[in-house]
């Protein structure tokens, strides 16, 4: 199959599972065709899927990251000792894991096509992603606590696992309390890292996107907290930027030989 008649497909069996008819509701042009596969797949519930849907669904996802380009951490060169400055969509590298900054229902963004970078993990990571949070949400029993993280496979993405961890949410000033709430989400991703033997973790912005956190503190308090706990726990650490603004913020608290 095509990227193309793959993506068709994809779209028909998730309108069929809506119980709406797909008969001309595929568009003709390719990027409206991304669009609604990807709203389709934000907005589907947490369930089993179709061995059929899932072999299409991952050799589809994999061939559009493939498109896009890897980049291997080992690639990377360091901007100080274990640590590496990357600009880059996180879901494109491949390392040992990857961080999502997710909400406490820790399901993933269910909102159409959204920015975040909760949406674009789930997205091409694949529907098996949500299902995944949803069992392990379902065993833990209450709603993750900001601070906390979970491990789940990464199952579509480059990367082998993803951590997600719940920053918190800065409506006003920002406090001590929120401060030390974003350190943890640091510590507790780098400590359940090193328990599963994770060797590599690609940190995204926690916290500085929907959640409001003012960018330059919470670069301030990631290198910190990342310099203090990176040799306790033995993990190569990743800062991984989208905006340019972010990237120079970094590149000014990243020094050589610190």
């Amino acid at each position: 199959m095509t990227q193309r008649e793959r993506r068709v497909y994809l779209i028909r069996a998730l309108l069929l599972e809506r119980g709406e008819d797909p008969e001309g509701a595929v568009p003709a042009e390719e990027g409206e065709q991304k669009r609604l596969l990807r709203a389709l797949m934000n907005v589907r519930p947490p369930r089993i899927a179709a061995g059929d849907f899932l072999e299409i669904q991952d050799a589809y996802l994999q061939a559009e990251t493939a498109a896009k380009g890897v980049t291997d951490v080992g690639d990377l060169r360091p901007a100080e000792e274990g640590i590496c400055l990357w600009r880059g969509d996180i879901t494109t590298l491949r390392c040992g894991a990857i961080v999502n900054a997710a909400n406490s229902q820790m399901l993933g963004c269910f909102v159409p096509c959204h920015g975040c970078i909760d949406n674009a993990i789930h997205t091409f990571a694949g529907v098996q992603l949500r299902l995944a949070c949803a069992e392990l949400m379902e065993r833990q029993g209450h709603e993750e606590p900001t601070g906390g993280a979970k491990l789940t496979p990464a199952f579509n993405l480059p990367c082998r696992y993803v951590l997600h961890t719940v920053g918190p949410i800065v409506t006003g000033r920002l406090t001590d309390r929120q401060e030390r709430q974003l350190a943890s989400c640091y510590r507790s991703c780098l400590a359940l890292a090193a328990e599963h033997g994770i060797e590599s973790v690609a940190f995204c912005c926690i916290s500085t996107g929907e959640f409001r956190f003012p960018p330059e503190r919470a670069a301030e308090i990631a290198v910190e907290t990342v310099r203090a706990c990176r040799k306790e726990f033995g993990v190569q650490v990743v800062f991984n930027v989208f905006k340019e603004s972010d990237e120079r913020i970094y590149r000014r608290l990243l020094k050589p030989g610190e």
